[in-house]
């Protein structure tokens, strides 16, 4: 579905991300573990269109991307859940869904089936509809922008760093939820680095160290691997 072959991305002459090979299929949940700055989230802006890649190529259900503007990317099935939630704080948790289905704005049918699945997978999201966003906690926010991502009905979701500042009761709700999004046909490309809770739900991993990637194999193989365990898991 996905396929990054040799991708590298620069910032001046600086290469934040250097010849990186990743393959997601159809389905799947693949993670990306490293610590912060190790090129995970400037991967992720590559496939959304928001950094060029120097080098290398991008295929989306065997398209080319690369180059591609990110409103097109979005409307070809990617969707990008940023890191810092980038929510509209003084906008209502309805409103802000409404700004996720940009895409599909002239099928208000559509659009309204959408939000209803969204409710339904967040109710608390349904109960503060009408609040503003910024009054919300850090895990109803977190819930909110994964819920605006996924109306505009994505093959693909890009969710870079779901727990990051959030309790560890949340974290494993929002794992959870991550898997039934999962289940219900969106594929999912995730970047974390809570190693644990990540390889649990996932088919699969990389693991980055400056800009490269230097393991990669099934969530099992990174389990047992010990170098991935001192580093990321803990003994």
């Amino acid at each position: 579905m996905l396929s990054l072959k040799n991708v590298t991305v620069k910032y001046g002459a600086y290469a934040a991300v250097h010849e990186v090979n990743i393959k997601v299929e159809q389905g799947q949940i693949v993670v990306l573990l490293g610590a912060n700055g190790a090129g995970k989230s400037t991967t992720f802006r590559a496939i959304s269109g928001l950094s060029k890649p120097a080098s290398g190529e991008i295929l989306f259900e065997e398209k080319s991307i690369s180059g591609i503007s990110p409103d097109k990317i979005v409307q070809s099935g990617i969707v990008q859940c940023a890191e810092d939630r980038k929510l509209f704080p003084q906008m209502t948790v309805q409103e802000n869904l409404v700004m996720g289905a940009y895409v599909q704005r002239k099928n208000k049918k559509k659009m309204k089936q959408t939000m209803d699945e969204v409710f339904e997978l967040f109710p608390i999201l349904y109960e503060k509809r009408n609040d503003q966003a910024g009054s919300m906690s850090g895990g109803q926010q977190q819930m909110l922008a994964i819920g605006r991502s996924l109306m505009s009905k994505p093959k693909l979701m890009l969710l870079d760093e779901p727990s990051i500042g959030l309790a560890p009761l949340i974290v494993e709700q929002m794992f959870e939820s991550i898997q039934l999004i999962n289940k219900e046909g969106t594929t999912i490309l995730l970047a974390e680095q809570n190693a644990n809770a990540a390889l649990n739900i996932a088919d699969k991993g990389y693991v980055y160290e400056n800009g490269k990637i230097v393991v990669q194999g099934s969530s099992k193989e990174l389990f047992s691997n010990e170098e991935v365990r001192k580093a990321y898991i803990g003994a």
